[in-house]
This record gives structure tokens, C-alpha cells and sequence, in this order.
């Protein structure tokens, strides 16, 4: 089952978070050695990272502390934004510092990389007899039931023909003793767009024309051999630049840091990391939320027989890729992500725009033309949090700035965990329509929403408001969450309940909705689907 390494602690969390720690240390310091020298600073230092990380002269994971070291190196690259090299090391990490701080400068695609050497080649879509567990029994009925005949017995143990075998699992199904494995690659066996294959020596391969960088393979891999792309570098140089930077936070960050989500606590962690000011994206969540109720009350069904909803970009990418005859279905409200931003500009027009969140999708939904302009950079919490220890904050220690900022609903906070969006749009029509029956279904998982999509497409859904989320459990199980699904998920829920507003639509903002609607939204989202494509397309090159 995927997802069972979630909310473990691990040798690779502690590594890859170390990476994050050790990239943001290296932005702060090399922006701060910028402004006291007034010139370009040394980085010569940073090719000594690896060695730092991974100490001593003995392997603790792999067969070569060698190969340890390559690895780590190829993961600071992916933090610093720059492209894989593989094992012939062609340009020192303190040349890519160099690079990845030139104005400007964003992650080249693909998002999601896979670290070839660091992948473990595992064996996807087999059927393997477990010797120690198979009997031999007097009944045989894997032999019995098998189609092809591939099954026969070698010393009184099962023994599978694997040039005959196709795979349809009926022998692990009537063993009595479990004693046949179905082994899967678990990178494969969490992505729910079977993007992932392999390449000719076996190793993992991604299909970036299927992939909506959801992030799960990643979070999923035993080895740490897929990772996606980070600006932590780049925005802490529009830090130490002297920009106005300006955080807007997802919904699904209480909890995360530890401590019971205090957002005064939150602002004044942002203050300390050089942050000019930080707004939470529920408010942006309010508002999209009262976009899919109006557009759900004009459209359904008088214009269209269903309506999907739009603030998860895995999951509509992947509606509208692979059913593009309903494409329409699926809302076209502006997302949290984009309206927030949108907000935060009327105000500060000139000012560097870090979307603060879970997911890893949403890193290539602001590689998008239509929201590039809106969001300049997307960080994960896991890659905030390296920012946090890089200056050594505690995010449960801090006395916060105090204030009230009450301005979100509960419904507009709820949106992080799956059936919250779904729940919050309801309730916005029953504000003006009490009695109007609104049929929901939601789904959690890319698998999942496909099979919801397949029976929407069928006449089944007529009428209904679909939820979508790619991430099982919602926004709180995103590729770059720190905390368990189900302890955060009960944070957010009693985050969501101090809200003074309960509804959508008691948020004041909303007035604002026709002032921050572009007149070539509509024309951005039907090009959704291609934008997407081209911002997940290798355009990158071994140097």
C-alpha cells in the first residue's frame, strides 16, 4: 500500500532536510558576504558540503561513502534549482552556487528528477514465490488455477516460470499460506498517472507527458533517489537583496511546525527569516470558494452536467489531460494560490510573492504563464522548515507578534483537508439557497479520481460537485508536509473552528472578487493542459 512510510521519521528525512538546511545556510551567508564586500563572494567552501553531510570514510547506507557523497551532491543541486549531472562530475557545486544565483534564476524542468545511480532498480510488477513461507502443500492451487501453467514444484516448493507468467495474480490469491509476493516498485505503486517505468538498466523512468508532479513517488521511495526541484536558494537571495518578499501560507500549515498553529507565532518566523510579511491562502481559499458556488449554480446542469472542483492542480491537470471532452467540467476558479497573490499585490505591487504549502504540484502550477506573473516562487514547509534550522529558530519558542488575525473562515482553513473544499462550497450556496440539495463526491489519490472521473463521464455524477485531491487525505498529506496526515489533519480542524467566520462568504474580501479576475482567465485555463506540458517538458542539459 503506498504511503506507509508517511509521518516516519527516517535516515533519508534527516538527509534530505539536512540538504535544505545546509542550501538555505549557504543562500544566507553568501548573500550576507555579498553586501559586506560589496562584490561576489567566495563559494569555493560549498564543494565541502557532501563532506559535512556525510562524514567519516565508512558507508552507513550504501556500499561506497563515495557514492553517499555523489548523491548528496546531486540532491544540493536539486535544492539550488540546478539540473542532475549523474556521476561524471562535470562542474563543482560552488560553479552551480554561481549559477543558481544569477538574477532571476528559476529551476530549469523537469520538476521531479530521478537520481539514477541512487535508485535501487527494484522489481516492479512481479510475482515471486517466498521459499520460507510456500509449504508445498498436498492441494497446490496456485498450480491449479494458474491460466498459463507457469506454476510448477521444484523440491516440493512452488516455483514460478516467469517467461510464461502474465501476471494476473490469481496464485497469490489462493495461497493458503500468503507464501506468493507481488512485488512492486514503490515509486511506481504511488504515482496515480502510471508515469513511472524503467529505463534499459532497470532503474526508475519517468513519462513527463503522464507526470502532474504530485509529488508522491517521492515521499515514497525507500533509496531517496527522486527528489523535485527548490528555490529556497532564490528566495533567500531575494532576501538578502534588499527585495520585499512577502509569504502567503497554505491552509495545511498548522501543525507543522509544531505548537497548535498560532499564526502570531508563524508571522514573527517569517519576520526573523527576513520575510517582509506573510498572509494565510484560506483567505484566497474564501474567495475561490465563492467563485465554485456561483459557477456551480449558473453552470450545473443548465451548462454542463457536472463540476469538478479547481484548487488542486494534480488533480485537474490530470481530469482535464485525460478526459478532454469534459475539460469544462472542471471548474475554472482562479486558485487560493493565485487570488491570494493577487490580493497581496493591490497592495504591494512591486513585492517578490513565496507561496508557503504542502504540495510539490504546486511548484509547476506557478511555472504557469498566467500565474508566474502572480507567484514568483513556491516553497514547500519541509523547505522552510530547512530555513528555520538554518537560522537556528524555534518555531514553539517564539512569542509570537500577537494581533487578531482572524480574517479567514473556518471553511476557507478546512480547505486542507480532503472533503473540506467540497464542504465549504456547499455551505456557501446553502447561504443563499437553503434548500437547495447539492450531491457531493470526493475522492483522495490520483487512482481514485480517475475512477471518479470515469464514472462522472458515465452519467453517474450528474449534478454533482465533484471534490478532487491527487494527495490521499488532502493538502495535509502533500509531498512536503513534516507532520503525520492524522495529526495534522486534526490541527487544521481545530485551527479551523477559533475562526469567527464559519462561512465563505462572511469574509470581507470577497467583495473584491470582479477587481481581481483577469479578462483572459478563462482563456488561460482552457490552455491549462498544454501550459502544463511545457513546464514539465527536460529542456536541461548535462553540464
Amino acid at each position: 500500500m503506498p504511503g506507509t512510510m508517511r509521518g516516519v521519521y527516517t535516515n533519508l528525512t534527516q538527509i534530505r532536510r539536512t540538504v535544505f538546511c545546509e542550501v538555505a545556510k549557504l543562500a544566507y551567508t553568501s548573500g550576507e558576504a555579498s553586501k559586506e564586500s560589496g562584490g561576489e563572494p567566495d563559494y569555493s567552501w560549498v564543494d565541502d558540503l557532501p563532506y559535512q553531510i556525510i562524514p567519516g570514510d565508512v558507508a552507513t547506507y550504501r556500499e561506497s561513502v563515495f557514492l553517499e557523497r555523489a548523491i548528496v551532491g546531486e540532491r544540493i543541486r536539486l535544492a539550488m534549482g540546478l539540473p542532475l549531472q549523474g556521476v561524471d562530475k562535470r562542474q563543482s557545486l560552488s560553479d552551480g552556487v554561481a549559477e543558481a544565483a544569477k538574477p532571476e534564476t528559476y529551476y530549469q524542468p523537469p520538476l521531479v528528477n530521478i537520481i539514477k545511480f541512487a535508485c535501487n532498480a527494484c522489481e516492479d510488477n512481479v510475482y515471486r514465490v517466498m521459499r520460507e513461507a510456500c509449504q508445498g502443500c498436498l492441494a497446490h492451487p496456485c498450480r491449479e488455477i494458474c491460466p498459463k501453467k507457469a506454476i510448477s514444484f521444484k523440491d516440493k516448493k512452488a516455483f514460478i516460470d516467469h517467461s510464461l507468467c502474465i501476471k494476473c495474480g490469481r496464485c497469490a490469491n489462493v495461497c493458503p499460506y500468503h507464501a506468493i509476493h507481488h512485488h512492486v516498485r514503490p515509486c511506481a505503486d504511488a504515482c496515480g498517472m502510471g508515469a513511472i517505468g524503467s529505463d534499459e538498466n532497470g532503474h526508475a523512468d519517468i513519462n513527463y507527458d503522464k507526470c502532474v508532479s504530485c509529488g508522491q513517488c517521492l515521499v515514497n521511495c525507500p533509496f531517496g533517489a527522486i527528489a523535485d526541484k527548490s528555490q529556497i536558494f532564490q528566495v533567500i537571495k531575494a532576501i538578502t537583496d534588499g527585495d520585499e518578499v512577502i509569504a502567503e501560507v497554505a491552509p495545511a500549515f498548522v501543525g507543522q511546525f509544531g505548537g497548535k498553529g498560532n499564526v502570531d507565532k508563524l508571522r514573527q518566523a517569517f519576520k526573523e527569516l527576513g520575510f517582509s510579511g506573510m498572509e494565510e491562502v484560506a483567505l484566497g481559499a474564501d474567495l475561490c470558494t465563492v467563485q465554485e458556488a456561483e459557477d456551480f449554480l449558473e453552470e450545473v446542469p443548465a451548462k454542463i452536467p457536472f463540476m469538478g472542483t479547481s484548487c488542486c492542480p494534480a488533480w485537474s491537470v490530470m481530469a482535464k489531460k485525460e478526459f478532454p471532452k469534459n475539460a469544462d467540467c472542471v471548474s475554472m476558479a482562479l486558485t487560493p494560490m493565485t487570488l491570494t497573490a493577487r490580493l497581496v499585490r493591490q497592495q504591494h505591487p512591486n513585492a517578490k510573492i513565496v507561496f508557503v504549502g504542502p504540495c510539490s504540484a504546486k511548484k509547476l502550477e506557478a511555472m504557469r504563464k498566467s500565474v508566474k506573473s502572480e507567484v514568483d516562487f513556491v516553497l514547500t514547509f519541509e523547505e522552510m522548515a530547512g530555513m528555520m534550522d538554518a537560522k537556528e529558530i524555534d518555531y514553539t519558542k517564539l512569542a509570537g507578534e500577537g494581533g487578531d488575525f482572524d480574517v479567514a473562515s473556518a471553511d476557507g482553513r478546512g480547505f486542507a483537508v480532503a472533503g473540506g473544499v467540497a464542504t465549504a462550497v456547499v455551505n456557501a450556496i446553502h447561504r443563499r439557497y437553503p434548500d437547495r440539495e447539492v450531491k457531493v463526491m470526493n475522492a483522495e489519490g490520483l487512482k481514485d479520481c480517475r475512477k471518479m472521473m470515469k464514472d462522472a463521464v458515465k452519467g453517474k455524477y450528474n449534478g454533482y460537485l465533484l471534490e478532487g485531491m491527487a494527495c490521499p487525505g488532502g493538502c495535509v498529506a502533500g509531498a512536503g508536509t513534516l507532520q503525520s496526515i492524522i495529526k495534522t489533519t486534526g490541527a487544521v480542524k481545530m485551527y479551523a473552528k477559533k475562526s469567527a467566520r464559519k462561512n465563505a462568504t462572511e469574509n470581507a474580501y470577497r467583495m473584491l472578487i470582479p477587481a481581481l479576475e483577469r479578462d483572459d482567465d478563462g482563456k488561460h485555463e482552457e490552455n491549462l493542459v498544454a501550459e502544463m506540458d511545457e513546464a514539465q517538458k527536460p529542456k536541461e542539459t548535462v553540464r
